[in-house]
């Protein structure tokens, strides 16, 4: 009952399959607004979880347009080249962000997180 606003950046945590698409299943995030951190308010629908998001070290890219999902798998593919190797991040899942309002016309910020091992 307790109206918090939208947040950014809205965080999808993709599990990429073996041809690097993305499976069907994914998990949208909100950060709770600075206010809600110490006593969050509790969710009415058991789906929705709150979960503390431990620090984290991440290999980032950053890109711009109304994203869709090819834009995060083709920008995920282009910082997987970037970083090669040598690299030692985690391979299971990685974070498709946006941070911008729909009605934003211009300027749109959108990045992929690779978390660090």
């Amino acid at each position: 009952g307790v109206g918090m606003g939208m947040t950014a950046p809205v965080s999808i945590t993709a599990f990429p399959a073996e041809d690097g698409s993305l499976q069907q299943k994914v998990k949208v995030s909100l950060r709770i607004p600075s206010q809600f951190q110490a006593n969050p308010p509790c969710p009415s629908d058991e789906s929705i979880k709150i979960e503390e998001r431990q620090g984290m070290t991440i290999y980032s890219t950053q890109f711009g347009g109304y994203a869709q999902e090819m834009d995060y798998v083709n920008y995920a593919a282009k910082l997987k080249a970037a970083l090669g190797s040598e690299a030692a991040y985690r391979k299971d899942f990685y974070f498709c962000n946006g941070y911008d309002p729909p009605m934003k016309l211009y300027g749109r910020r959108n990045e992929v997180w690779f978390v660090k091992e």
